[in-house]
Order: C-alpha cells, then sequence, then structure tokens
C-alpha cells in the first residue's frame, strides 16, 4: 500500500477540527457535547483518510 500526501484542504480541515478539540479542551466551548479526545480523533481519522487514498 503506498500512502500518499494529503491535499492542503484535507491538511487544513484537519487542522481546524484539531485546533477545535484543544479549545474544547479548555473548557471555551463548553455548547460541544463531545469530549475533546474524540474530537482529535476525528481530526486525524480525517487527516488518515486525506493520506491513504488519492485526489481526496
Amino acid at each position: 500500500m503506498n500512502l500518499n500526501a494529503p491535499t492542503q484542504l484535507v491538511f487544513f480541515i484537519s487542522l481546524v477540527i484539531a485546533i477545535i478539540s484543544l479549545i474544547s479542551f479548555f473548557g471555551a466551548l463548553a455548547f460541544i457535547p463531545v469530549a475533546a479526545f474524540w474530537i482529535l480523533a476525528i481530526a486525524y481519522v480525517v487527516l488518515l483518510a486525506g493520506c491513504m487514498f488519492k485526489n481526496v
């Protein structure tokens, strides 16, 4: 299996989700009912999908 570099769009989407997770961890986004760990896991799944599939 060959891994590909993610596109810039996928990278920035993953980065924004990870930043939201960090902000949520410190309690600034109290209206998000999901734990910060799961938000961060979603960010890495998005990044993983960008690396696994070509032209995503």
